[in-house]
């Protein structure tokens, strides 16, 4: 995945937060299936989605779109603008109550959006696994803190975050909530590299929360969080 194609997009009208492209990089590097035209994806949390113009184009593979806060007509636009609308599908979802076939999907990828929603044991199982084909993967990536200071989150990151601080969690962590399961044949937790490149696309952006983040960004998210990556392939 060559970044510097995406460079154009880099932009407050399609970044929400630290670049989501980077993070989803790193994961397709480290994934251990292979995606091509004959897949689907689902996006799951795609915001604007850029995650998904990118899993198209890297792919060949169909991808449906998922986001509660942007709309699926605005996205769509921006998929017929992109050259990627036969390719791309967007769908307006709820995570918590997935209205798609079992065993629909040979990857299911979720950048900068599982932690809102899947903070608990029991919900992959639950609620993402059964929507994966045999052999499938989960892609995801999210905000975390560093394994030393897990037990502080909230006291540590309440300045910037407030009552979202809770969300934030360590490897440890989120290999607990993640859990075991007769059909997860395999479950990887891991610190992403890609922290500061993403984070740095992010907070030149004129925009008031990259502002907001920038005058936390020395004090407080450098020093205490990271990037969660976690792939879990399914038997």
């Amino acid at each position: 995945m060559n970044l510097e194609f995406y460079r154009p997009y880099f932009t407050k009208d399609y970044l929400m937060g630290p670049n989501s492209l980077r993070v989803l990089k790193e994961l397709l590097d480290k994934n251990p299936k292979s995606l091509g035209a004959d897949s689907l994806i689902l996006d799951l949390g795609c915001g604007t989605g850029l995650t998904s113009f990118a899993l198209c184009r890297e792919t060949g593979a169909k991808v449906l779109a998922n986001d509660l806060w942007i709309s699926g007509e605005e996205n769509a636009a921006r998929f017929a603008t992109w050259g990627v609308g036969d390719c791309v599908t967007p769908v307006h979802e709820n995570a918590d109550n997935l209205n798609f076939e079992k065993e629909s999907f040979d990857a299911i990828v979720s950048i900068d959006s599982y932690h809102y929603f899947a903070g608990k044991e029991g919900y992959f199982q639950e609620k993402i696994l059964p929507f994966l084909k045999s052999g499938g993967v989960a892609l995801l990536g999210v905000p975390g803190i560093k394994e030393e200071y897990d037990e502080q989150t909230i006291e540590l990151l309440f300045p910037w975050l407030g009552k979202e601080a809770y969300m934030f969690r360590s490897v440890r962590q989120w290999k607990k909530i993640l859990g075991e399961d007769p059909d997860m044949v395999s479950v990887e937790v891991f610190e992403l590299d890609c922290f500061e490149a993403a984070w740095q696309d992010w907070l030149v952006m004129d925009n008031q929360f990259a502002k907001g983040d920038a005058a936390c960004w020395e004090q407080i998210i450098r020093l205490y969080t990271n990037f969660v990556g976690m792939i879990v392939r399914k038997k």
